[in-house]
């Protein structure tokens, strides 16, 4: 069994920070980041939280990421925005977005965000819960360096182009909906490799198209969509949404979201927000849908899980692989070494 660490959600967030800085990150790129990394861990995300920080401080220090990005904002229409992330990293870029977004959405009844030349966004599910929070209705799309191949195809092609949705309700907590276009988020694959730990079969194939259990030869191969044919039809609609709409490369010219050499990923996310009609009954009929779900025997609503994680994080702090936390706490100048930045094959 994998040794784990606990550590609170504040102790957290002040190490990842402690590491960003110290690689000369500026300091409030390095808050926004870590808030990001840490809100990911805490709903069980592990393969967007810690497991990152080694990668992301490898890739600044070779200028993989422009850890000085210029983000810049335009308006495309009366109810659009691209926001260009500059190479840099994808969470203050999104804040800006939002930033913007939101006020947008109250004032317009909708707005679409585009966020161009971008890196890795983490889990969407920390994004479009703001907006639920906010009381808007939260769409978004991300793409990602290659790891699926088209249906009938051998050679990864598209990203596993993650899809998100979260809606306010009446009663309760917002409704939040993450999933990958692959069975699985890349990102357990290579938190499987770093753990030297197998995968479960249905996950990926080998570079044969084989399926396997070794991380390291699932990374070389392809990703399973879900849904087969389906999977990759909406991989190829997030593709569109995501890089082709924002002006980002696609994921079959993105550069790596792991390996500290090569170009950068310049990938691209979309969002959309939606204001619920003024003096409607919205709330209400989210709420009284979810309730007749829930209802149903045997079933529980998407994102349950997700809830009681962040609860229990709450409570109890987070349980992270002991050498993950040793490695922040070497990038963060309080342990001895250097740590070990990165390893195995590329992953999403």
């Amino acid at each position: 069994m994998t040794e784990t660490t606990n550590i609170s959600i504040a102790d957290a967030t002040g190490l990842i920070h402690a590491a960003l800085t110290a690689a000369h990150i500026p300091a409030d790129v390095a808050a926004c980041v870590a808030r990001a990394l840490v809100a990911a861990e805490a709903e069980g995300q592990a393969g967007h939280g810690f497991s990152r920080l080694g990668d992301y401080v490898s890739q600044a220090r070779s200028g993989k990421i422009n850890v000085n990005a210029r983000i810049t904002l335009h308006a495309r229409g009366p109810a659009s925005l691209l926001v260009d992330a500059d190479r840099g990293f994808a969470f203050p870029a999104l804040d800006k977005a939002l930033a913007a977004g939101l006020p947008q959405a109250w004032d317009s009844g909708i707005s679409v965000m585009a966020v161009a030349n971008s890196h890795h966004c983490g889990a969407l599910s920390v994004q479009v819960e703001k907006i639920a929070a906010a009381g808007l209705i939260g769409i978004m799309v991300a793409n990602a360096p290659k790891a699926i191949a088209p249906w009938g195809g051998t050679q990864p092609f598209f990203g596993t182009n993650p899809i998100a949705f979260a809606t306010p309700q009446a009663n309760g907590a917002p409704l939040v909906i993450d999933l990958s276009l692959s069975r699985v988020a890349r990102g357990k694959v290579m938190n499987a490799h770093k753990a030297n730990q197998p995968i479960p079969l249905g996950w990926a194939l080998d570079v044969h198209g084989k399926p396997t259990t070794d991380p390291e030869a699932a990374l070389s191969g392809t990703m399973l969509p879900i849904g087969e044919a389906k999977g990759t039809a909406l991989a190829l609609m997030v593709e569109i949404l995501a890089a082709a709409f924002t002006g980002s490369a696609f994921s079959h010219e993105a550069g790596s979201f792991f390996s500290a050499d090569g170009p950068a990923p310049r990938v691209g996310q979309t969002l959309i927000v939606l204001r619920p009609d003024a003096g409607s009954d919205y709330l209400d009929r989210v709420s009284d849908l979810l309730a007749a779900i829930e209802a149903v025997e045997g079933v529980r609503l998407p994102g349950e899980r997700r809830r009681q994680a962040i609860s229990r994080a709450e409570r109890e702090g987070l349980s992270v692989r002991t050498p993950l936390i040793a490695l922040a706490r070497s990038l963060a100048g309080e342990g001895p070494g250097p740590g070990t930045l990165s390893s195995g094959p590329d992953a999403t």
